[in-house]
């Protein structure tokens, strides 16, 4: 990519929000090979990676964009700038300090399985919320060690902590509420949350403003932009289409897609079933071309297609894990090279109308739709705060890979079809929802976030973007289904982190 200096701060908020998720989403789908057991030591280390921690948290605890501003060009590896401008970096890190409101440094964690000198892992204590964070650094492996990578996923309680007490379902109910009250109060949440049990409602809220400009307050109708989480109808698609024997999850992509998307070199290698788990080596269509080009001239699935033109693969498919916007859109055309049908209107038939989804679709964002969120991201400059929409940051309309649109309901309806056997069979159920390490994704499913809690196993998808944080998460032994859907960045991060860590509390 192009040095920082050629990029417009504002068009590069896309493209800052949508790596901020995947270092988000990476750090969990990953998260699977080191869920273990693990200590937790005051004692930083004297190795490589653990060297920035301090200076890393005193730059975002200052909150000062000047101040985080240095870090990132002083502290950030060339490599990691070339993935997005450093002021874009910059606002990712303010946005970490909005939603925490500072860290507090608690312990480096260590695993059993040892970890190179050129990775550590700190857990922090969210000032705000109480809960619990990730601070996931990788350097260069020579001086000076600048940082490769910088992730803050959320993180199990510490080791060398008493136990939290046990809670009623009741007591849930009563904490998750001040909880939600606490944080719109502070603007670090605004959205909608649901919470059922083996799918009846025991809580649901709607807190913000779904427009800032016409102070327009959220409610349980409201829909939201559901980032990535788009990303699993698109798998339950081509499911579909494989219990139809219509293709197969080994098929080539080249099979059903001709050169003008990729190169036969590439299509040829890269399977279907590498393009559900993120492992086909391909990477993202949110680039330099994206950034300077018109929203207007993306609004079909092949409307894409110059944006993928010129993609190589970053290692053999299957050898690896990347997340790929790109893989989900290329099986969004593969979905309508088989059925026939446009993406979206085989979406709509085969999955949101059989699942009640009568408020979910990729609408159109120049087509004035009632009661859509408009998207919002804290922006700090000379002036002071001010909320910046995404109107001109996302797409126009969504598809395969993200960004349409769904109410906090309408997607305990999908859990629920999906569980009752109404939009695939209990076999295809047990694959899409199982990990694949031998596609070396351990975390990710066929289009699912998989991972292992407190209470037994757990299924669904995050998406997040400038504007936009969602999470839909289904306990699959528990029975507890949470719905997270916010107008705000990372937003919901935060809310999905509390209920799970008081769903592991419950008597």
């Amino acid at each position: 990519m192009a040095p920082a200096t050629t990029h417009h701060p504002i068009l590069s908020a896309a493209r800052a929000a949508a790596v901020l998720v995947v270092l988000l989403v990476g750090a969990q789908a990953a998260g699977a090979q080191s869920f273990g057991a693990f200590t937790d030591s005051p004692e930083i280390p004297s190795t490589p990676a653990a060297a920035h921690l301090e200076e890393l948290l005193a730059a975002v605890n200052s909150g000062d964009p000047a101040r985080i501003d240095s870090f990132v060009r002083e502290r950030f590896a060339t490599s990691f700038l070339a993935e997005m401008p450093a002021e874009a970096h910059t606002g990712a890190l303010l946005a970490v300090y909005d939603g925490s409101q500072g860290l507090e440094f608690h312990g480096v964690r260590r695993y059993a399985e040892a970890t190179p000198d050129t990775h550590v892992v700190a857990v922090c204590r969210s000032r705000l919320t109480d809960g619990w964070i990730g601070v996931v650094i990788d350097v260069e492996p020579t001086p000076p060690h600048r940082i490769t990578s910088l992730g803050f996923p959320p993180a199990r309680p510490p080791s060398d902590l008493p136990p939290a007490p046990s809670l009623s379902q009741a007591e849930m109910v009563k904490e998750l509420d001040a909880y939600i009250d606490k944080l719109a109060g502070a603007e670090a949440f605004s959205g909608t949350v649901l919470l059922a049990k083996d799918g009846e409602i025991i809580y649901r809220k709607a807190a913000g403003l779904a427009s800032r400009a016409f102070n327009v307050p959220n409610d349980m109708e409201t829909k939201f932009n559901l980032g990535s989480m788009n990303k699993m109808f698109t798998a339950v698609a081509i499911a579909q289409l494989a219990e139809r024997g219509q293709l197969r999850y080994d098929d080539s992509t080249g099979t059903y897609l001709g050169t003008d998307w990729l190169p036969e070199t590439i299509t040829s290698r890269v399977q279907i079933r590498h393009l559900l788990t993120h492992s086909s080596g391909l990477g993202s269509y949110f680039n330099e071309t994206f950034d300077c080009s018109s929203r207007a001239l993306f609004r079909t699935v092949d409307d894409y297609k110059p944006l993928v033109a010129g993609e190589t693969l970053a290692f053999e498919p299957g050898s690896d894990w990347q997340y790929s916007n790109t893989g989900f859109l290329l099986l969004g055309a593969i979905v309508e090279k088989v059925s026939g049908l446009s993406y979206f209107e085989y979406v709509k038939r085969h999955i949101f109308e059989p699942a009640g989804m009568a408020s979910t679709d990729s609408y159109e964002m120049d087509i004035d739709t009632p009661n859509l969120a408009i998207g919002y991201s804290r922006e700090r400059g000379p002036g002071g705060t001010v909320w910046r929409n995404n109107l001109y940051a996302h797409v126009v309309k969504g598809g395969p890979a993200g960004g349409g649109f769904s109410t906090a309901e309408d997607l305990l309806r999908f859990a629920l079809a999906m569980r009752s056997g109404r939009l695939v069979r209990p076999e295809t159920l047990d694959l899409l929802w199982s990990p694949k390490p031998e596609l070396h994704s351990p975390g990710y499913g066929y289009g699912f976030m998989v991972s292992q809690g407190p209470d037994g196993r757990a299924v669904g998808h995050g998406g997040g973007f400038a504007g936009i944080s969602s999470e839909l998460d289904i306990h699959l032994d528990s029975g507890y289904t949470i719905v997270v859907l916010s107008n705000m960045d990372r937003a919901a991060q935060n809310v999905t982190g509390k209920v799970k860590e008081m769903i592991g509390r419950l008597a």
